[in-house]
């Protein structure tokens, strides 16, 4: 079966079937392995059974290009091995053909050879003998490969062609490409005599499918058959070569894999492909072989350098490769006409061979200054042992880094440490490569880190290994590991810098009040620093964070907190000069002080400026401190997107969810679904956090704890939720933490006290949580302490402190906690009978309660609203006016078209925000979509207007 020259086949078919009066000829044409001898032994298959019709075929030999008539003795030899010996002879044609070609038996020929008396004689004789044939029977001459027949055979061709048109024959012939042999100019003289010309071109995806189809006994997927196509740019030999060697690895022609077809050459091929190139050019192996190792399309001059052949030669064999249809030559360089040729030549070239070509090619590419990955893409597969290889694959990876592509960094670092290297030098390397696998694999990385801080001698460079090496540490949960590591390193190097032991100092205070266990031996040293410690130098910034930290925990002066934190942020939540943790803490801190606004701004910055692709954990850090920041704010919907996209980036890289960060994205996550009603997912969330029995001392569970404390009261399980908002508070006053800003823990306690019916505990830590709040003097905390007091005294009074703290929680950024008080309040003025106070505080609790998508609160408010006599026609309110400043933005601009990537894009956030906006949107608008977005809000401005 002929799958994809069926055409072709018809139409030799239609040729050879008229009746043969006039001396019909047709040439076959198409590269190496284009189906030209296939299609030929086709088209005469039916022919040779015939018999009426003799058919002499030859098939040109390029090492006979020498021996004159070589062909045609091949063509009339067959007459005496056709026959039947039952049957009368043909007739004498083969001892008439001897006897006419007997003189040219020693007669060597060659480019120069020209037409004599005696080749003529010889050519009208053959002449003669074509004609008593064909007066017997139609006769049929098919030549194969004629781009290798002698020069003789080939006038002996023309001679008949020109002469053949009232004999009963057909003359076929199959040319490949040629070369730029002395041959070549006959085959020129003899093709335009060929009236029917039929070129093969590469099989079509039909085609392609049809031949996977029929090797591998199952339909192909189809980019798998485009794969195939191009890879082999549809050459017929070619594919059949790739489909034979898929079918031998048990491949199935599916999708996944498309890009791996070259992968599966057979190792037979290339010493094919090279075998018929020998017979191009005495150098078409070796320049073919170099083309293929080095790749990237070199041009003559590098294949010179690399072969060491001359110029000259290496032009021939390029100009043959090219002439032959091998390759193709452009003004970049040389390359093959499809992607199996080159896996198969390269692949039968010996591995001491490749490696010597590529460091030959690298140190070619270097003296005339190409581009250095140029060059490194060399060198990493070069052999070891060239003292200069280690400092440009350096360079190399500095230049990959600076334009974003990190992988390739990495298998550069990797390389060059593959050398012998000064121990200064593979720290170095050792550093930077650890750093880059900070986005791919944790452990690795620090396996890197430790090893470069055991090499390096200089305090600056040891100094910033320790400090990610920490923070690797830290990430995998090893925090004893990284408290030595900083404490280890922090001495070593304080004698010949202080500034940088100070920076080590810092970082280790920070990381030891993270831990319950290591966090009461770091306090007295907390309390000696002061910012005028570091004045004037690099380590003045994260100092100021840490002190920033240390005011907000004591809770004494907002003031101090506020100046400290806009010093240590001046560059940012994460300097580029001085990435670090600590800066979070200070972001934290004007959070607690009731800067939360201020604190949203670094952590948008931080987020802008992070990026998955360069460092997924300092993104994933940046976006869960701006979750976090958006659930203080009562901001849900963007809450929820930024946490999960935050554990996203932190699973890219194997941060599993047992590691500090992960647990505070996951808490985060957990408290906006509390808020949000969604009991059962926050549960889900902490019991896959493994967050649900004893917890370690980090001071990430002081979080926990008051989240699992909300979540066990909001189930019902009041003890239990008492329980961990007590051990919240233990946890931190012995972390030297009174002030409530962090953790109102005493508040929550207070709470579920009240409920348990035990007062006196109850009150006794609501009015411990005032006191402490109005020295902190920040309203949104002092509102929160005053709304649980008002709840535990109940009554007017408690009322009056509700009053109060709805006064101190209006227009602060707290609005979940706003609304809270809001209907505390209402409900307490429904039981005392102030109905009209209670319905207007009991429907803005509601309002704002849905502004900021807490379902829950918004329900059990409107619950108590009903209770107090209000009959509202809708669950809440609607229109334009109870979208949020967000889901106005977000509405606006998908009203003048924007999509959501632009929207995204636009307002720094993500995708997955983008689409619960506009959820909500739609819903407080009452539309199905985009569709009625521009007329609701261009109805609500004309409401406006009236």
């Amino acid at each position: 079966m002929l799958i994809g020259r069926e055409r072709e086949l018809s139409a030799l078919t239609r040729l050879l079937g008229a009746p043969w009066t006039g001396g019909d000829s047709a040439l076959i044409g198409g590269s190496w392995g284009s189906g030209k001898t296939a299609l030929l032994r086709a088209a005469l298959a039916d022919l040779r059974q015939d018999p009426g019709t003799c058919v002499l075929s030859a098939v040109a030999d390029p090492l006979e290009r020498d021996l004159p008539f070589g062909v045609v003795r091949r063509l009339f030899e067959q007459l005496g091995a056709d026959n039947d010996p039952s049957e009368p002879p043909f007739c004498d044609g083969t001892l008439d053909a001897a006897r006419m070609l007997a003189p040219w038996e020693q007669r060597p020929d060659g480019p120069a050879a020209t037409v004599t008396g005696q080749d003529a004689e010889a050519l009208g004789g053959l002449y003669r003998l074509i004609v008593r044939l064909a007066g017997e029977r139609r006769l049929l001459i098919a030549v194969d490969d004629l781009q290798w027949a002698d020069p003789h055979s080939l006038r002996w061709l023309r001679y008949l062609l020109r002469r053949a048109d009232n004999l009963p024959l057909v003359v076929l012939a199959a040319l490949g490409p040629g070369d730029a042999d002395p041959h070549s100019a006959a085959v020129a003289t003899v093709e335009p005599l060929f009236p029917h010309r039929l070129t093969l071109d590469g099989l079509a995806d039909d085609a392609v499918e049809a031949l996977a189809t029929q090797v591998l006994g199952e339909a192909p997927e189809q980019s798998f058959t485009v794969a195939c196509r191009e890879a082999t740019g549809g050459n017929p030999l070619l594919l059949h070569a790739v489909l034979r060697g898929l079918r031998t690895s048990g491949q199935r022609p599916r999708a996944e894999l498309a890009d791996r077809i070259t992968d599966h050459v057979p190792a037979d091929l290339g010493s094919a492909v090279l075998t018929r190139m020998q017979e191009v050019d005495p150098h078409a192996v070796t320049t073919a072989q170099a083309v293929a190792v080095l790749g990237g399309a070199p041009g003559i001059d590098l294949i010179t350098e690399v072969t060491g052949l001359p110029e000259p030669a290496v032009a021939d064999a390029v100009h043959r490769l090219v002439g032959t249809g091998w390759m193709t030559g452009t003004e970049h360089g040389l390359s093959f006409v499809c992607d199996v040729l080159p896996a198969a030549v390269a692949a039968v070239v010996l591995p001491s061979r490749r490696r010597d070509l590529h460091l030959r090619a690298a140190r070619h590419l270097l003296a005339h200054e190409a581009p250095l990955l140029r060059v490194a893409g060399h060198l990493l597969l070069s052999p070891l042992g060239e003292p200069w290889v280690p400092e440009v694959l350096g360079r190399a990876a500095t230049l990959a880094v600076e334009q974003g592509d990190e992988a390739r960094a990495a298998a550069l670092l990797r390389r060059a440490l593959r050398e012998e290297l000064t121990a200064e030098l593979r720290a170095t390397l050792l550093a930077t490569l650890g750093e880059l696998e900070l986005t791919s694999s944790l452990p690795v990385a620090v396996r890197n880190l430790e090893r470069s801080l055991e090499l390096s001698t200089d305090p600056t460079q040891q100094t910033a290994i320790a400090r990610k090496l920490a923070g690797a540490l830290l990430a995998l949960d090893r925090h004893p590991d990284a408290l030595e590591t900083l404490r280890r390193t922090s001495e070593a190097v304080r004698r010949t810098d202080p500034d940088q032991a100070m920076r080590l100092e810092i970082d280790f205070i920070h990381t030891s009040l993270s831990e319950a266990a290591s966090a009461p031996a770091v306090v007295p040293r907390l309390m000696e620093l002061d910012v005028s410690d570091a004045a004037g130098s690099p380590v003045q910034r994260p100092l100021a964070a840490l002190l920033s930290l240390r005011a907000a925990m004591t809770g004494t002066s907002t003031r101090e907190v506020v100046a400290l934190a806009r010093l240590a942020l001046s560059q940012g939540m994460a300097p580029e000069d001085d990435e670090s943790v600590v800066y979070t803490g200070a972001v934290t801190s004007l959070g607690a002080a009731g800067e939360t606004e201020l604190a949203l701004s670094y952590a948008d910055a931080a987020v802008r400026s992070a990026h998955p692709g360069i460092s997924a954990f300092h993104y994933a850090h940046a976006l869960t401190t701006r979750a976090n920041i958006h659930c203080r704010l009562g901001r849900l919907a963007d809450c929820q997107a930024d946490a999960e996209a935050a554990l996203g980036a932190l699973d890219s890289i194997g941060v599993g969810p047992c590691n500090g960060l992960s647990t505070f994205a996951i808490t985060t996550l957990a408290e906006t679904l509390l808020r949000q009603g969604k009991l059962a997912d926050a549960e889900d969330l902490l019991v896959r956090g493994d967050l649900t029995g004893r917890l370690n001392g980090n001071w990430i569970n002081d979080y926990v704890l008051m989240v699992r404390g909300w979540l066990r009261c909001a189930q019902g399980r009041l003890e239990e939720g008492l329980a961990d908002f007590l051990l919240c508070g233990e946890r931190t006053c012995a972390r030297g933490m009174p002030n409530p800003g962090f953790f109102p823990w005493r508040s929550e306690a207070a709470l579920v006290y009240a409920a348990l019916r035990q007062g006196e505990a109850a009150r006794a830590l609501a009015e411990e949580e005032v006191r402490l709040a109005r020295i902190w003097g920040v309203p949104e905390v002092t509102g929160v302490a005053v709304r649980a007091l008002g709840v535990v005294v109940g009554g007017r009074k408690g009322l009056d402190l509700l009053g109060e703290a709805v006064r101190l929680l209006d227009g602060t950024p707290a609005r979940v906690r706003y609304a809270q008080a809001l209907a505390d309040c209402g409900v307490l003025a429904r039981k005392v009978g102030r109905l009209s106070e209670a319905r207007a505080h009991l429907r803005q609790a509601v309002s704002v309660a849905h502004e900021c998508g807490a379902t829950s609160l918004a329900d059990q408010a409107l619950a108590e609203l009903r209770a107090a006599g209000d009959r509202p026609r809708t669950r809440t309110f609607h229109g334009v006016d109870a979208l949020t400043p967000t889901e106005r933005r977000v509405a606006d601009l998908a009203g003048r078209g924007l999509t959501n990537r632009e929207i995204a894009q636009r307002l720094f956030v993500g995708l997955r925000t983008v689409e619960v906006h506009l959820t909500n949107v739609y819903g407080k608008l009452a539309i199905d979509g985009r569709a009625g977005l521009t007329r609701a809000l261009a109805n609500a401005a004309t409401d406006q207007e009236l």
